[in-house]
């Protein structure tokens, strides 16, 4: 936590300001929980009065929503970038093998209890539960994309990609699901279930996605 500073401040810009509150919003989330995250808290993470906060956000639900956003949308960048393949960069099947190695790693799990985090709360906080709809979609458009780009290079061969991305998603978060209760049990049966789905959702061989 940080402490509060009595001296001088330098004034900051209001959209700097306003991302700044939503950043440390979205690490508080990303550490314990949406429910930690209140207009007090991230004050006194800044080192700020609880007024400046409340300021840019009269209500805590829509800075929970903004810091679900902001976290799982750099997630998002981090693993699948909006940037088309083309010369110099990757190609769709080095991309979606990536994005493969990377969620099977460590580095991710806190951004997956986030997602399991934010579906709960959603049920109770209408929100919190629009931004989740319009992050689904934007991974769903965002794989589709990427899908789609693969058997137009005839590297996959797909012929709905929207309903495969959807398919490898709900993969993904259904071996993402007991992440807070028995991920150690699960782990080994479940540890290339999103892969292998995409394998045949792509029609391409066993082990084509695996780490090279």
């Amino acid at each position: 936590m940080t402490s509060r500073d009595s001296g001088t401040r330098t004034r900051k810009a209001p959209t700097e300001r306003r991302q700044e509150i939503v950043r440390a919003a979205a690490l508080v989330g990303l550490a314990e929980g949406l429910e930690c995250i209140t207009l007090r808290r991230v004050a006194d993470e800044l080192g700020v009065q609880p007024g400046l906060v409340s300021h840019y956000f009269p209500a805590a639900d829509a800075l929970v929503a903004e810091a679900f956003t902001s976290a799982t949308g750099a997630e998002l960048d981090g693993l699948l970038p909006e940037e088309p393949a083309g010369p110099g960069h990757e190609t769709p099947l080095s991309t979606l093998r990536r994005f493969f190695v990377l969620i099977a790693s460590t580095e991710f799990d806190n951004v997956s209890k986030l997602w399991l985090n934010a579906r709960h709360l959603s049920r109770y906080r209408p929100v919190l539960r629009d931004h989740v709809v319009e992050q689904e979609l934007l991974w769903c458009r965002r794989v589709e994309t990427l899908i789609a780009a693969g058997t137009g290079a005839r590297l996959f061969h797909c012929e709905n990609p929207w309903e495969a991305a959807v398919h490898i998603l709900v993969a993904i978060d259904g071996s993402s699901a007991y992440i807070n209760t028995s991920a150690d049990a699960r782990t080994a049966p479940i540890a290339d279930l999103a892969r292998t789905v995409a394998e045949r959702e792509l029609g391409l061989p066993p082990d084509t996605l695996a780490t090279p």
